[in-house]
């Protein structure tokens, strides 16, 4: 196994946003998903419109969206990336229950969006979060994680 190291750190473990200057712009894509667990007469008040917030799923929505494009201002040691599509999809599943989120994000840039994609997520399971706690305090974020990312020198990875 080769010897690895965190990026982020120089040789004296000094903290330092990494140089992708001489990197070749790539296209690049990343899928990042995660889910709201919450009990089901709350997924029922969602599901018929009910919560005095509005319209739990697409507020959602647009707080991911708007979390992908935030990402560099969130995270210190991120780049900026400029963003050619996100997209972010919230849907309903009785089987958690609860609420399945999926973000997708694509640039052609130096340097990948997989931070994005996961922030979009983040962000999307906050918001349902937020929005639901005047009927329910027991919800639960889970497995926000990295799906696909193509695109970059360090190769193709799908988990999922």
């Amino acid at each position: 196994m080769t010897e690895q190291r965190l990026t982020h750190l120089d040789e004296h473990g000094h903290v330092y946003m990494v140089n992708v200057g001489e990197k070749p712009d790539n296209e690049r894509y990343a899928l990042a998903k995660g889910e709201v667990i919450l009990n089901q007469e709350t997924v029922n008040i969602i599901k018929q419109g009910l919560l005095k917030k509005g319209d739990v799923l697409t507020i959602a929505q647009i707080a991911g969206i708007m979390g992908a494009k935030k990402t560099a201002e969130l995270i210190p040691l991120c780049h900026q990336v400029p963003l050619n599509h996100i997209e972010v999809s919230l849907k309903i599943d009785e089987l958690l229950p609860g609420i399945q989120i999926q973000a997708s994000t694509k640039t052609v840039a130096k340097t990948g969006v997989e931070m994005e994609a996961l922030t979009a997520v983040s962000l999307a399971a906050l918001t349902v979060y937020d929005m639901v706690k005047a009927v329910e305090k027991t919800g639960k974020i889970n497995n926000i994680r990295l799906v696909e990312k193509y695109g970059g020198i360090h190769g193709d990875i799908v988990n999922e």
